[in-house]
């Protein structure tokens, strides 16, 4: 299942039924679980463990050396769990310190051109869009979709089933479970379609439409106000919102509004 023109480690663990197409290189580190696919001009380097039934097409970069000046030499971590897709030129760096490696989690499609920086911790089900990118230290949760072209700072953290628009710039957390857009970028209100298409309960949707108004639609409004107001009443208690009220209140970057 590996063709001729390919240069595989003699020291690479690949898994059964692994397929490497013409041209791919893969290196002495790398760990490739059972039913992957590397179509052609794949590159995997460093320490670089991939699960199982992910996809790479052509000239996808993985595992590549951080891009952090910070960055001594030493080894790194890649970790990418199961069925994933990679479109063409997509790059994933490996993480800048050993202790916390750049992990990817399963059922993620990454579009043309995607790139995700050193020691990003990527969810499930995620969709970024074609040359949407991520700087270091970012964190993006389950279901989420990064739009074409969309640019996000180092630190930043995206919400679970948020979208955020086409190139839109962002520099402080997306709040989950709602849209931003814009440059900067703006929450413009709550991802009805997206929480529809995922079968939400309506009282759930109700209640992060409730949320929403409190925390985003005035936006002279103080966040802390809005906060304190929304956990005093029942729709506080609904596991959507209280993720959400947490996700704020964890926050660092502050929460684009």
């Amino acid at each position: 299942m590996i063709h001729p023109t390919a240069i595989v480690s003699p020291l690479a663990h690949i898994g059964n039924n692994v397929r490497i197409g013409p041209y791919c290189v893969v290196g002495a580190n790398v760990e490739i679980g059972d039913d992957t696919v590397l179509h052609s001009h794949v590159v995997v380097e460093g320490h670089t463990k991939i699960g199982r039934h992910n996809e790479f097409f052509p000239f996808a970069a993985i595992g590549m050396k951080t891009q952090d000046l910070k960055y001594l030499g030493e080894p790194t971590y890649l970790e990418i769990g199961d069925h994933n897709v990679f479109r063409e030129n997509t790059t994933i760096h490996r993480s800048t310190v050993a202790e916390t490696p750049t992990r990817i989690g399963d059922h993620n499609l990454f579009l043309c051109y995607s790139h995700v920086a050193h020691d990003c911790q990527l969810g499930s089900h995620i969709i970024m869009s074609n040359s949407s990118g991520i700087a270091g230290h970012v964190v993006v949760e389950d279901h989420a979709i990064l739009s074409a072209m969309a640019g996000f700072h180092q630190f930043c953290r995206v919400g679970m089933h948020s979208i955020v628009g086409g190139l839109s710039k962002i520099t402080q957390d997306v709040p989950p479970f709602m849209i931003v857009d814009g440059n900067p970028g703006v929450t413009r209100g709550l991802n009805l379609i997206g929480l529809q298409r995922r079968g939400f309960p309506e009282e759930d949707i109700k209640a992060l439409k409730f949320a929403y108004k409190k925390l985003f639609l005035k936006k002279d409004g103080n966040m802390a106000n809005g906060l304190s107001s929304l956990k005093a009443t029942h729709e506080a208690s609904v596991p959507q919102v209280a993720h959400l009220i947490k996700f704020i209140e964890q926050s660092e970057r502050g929460v684009t509004r």
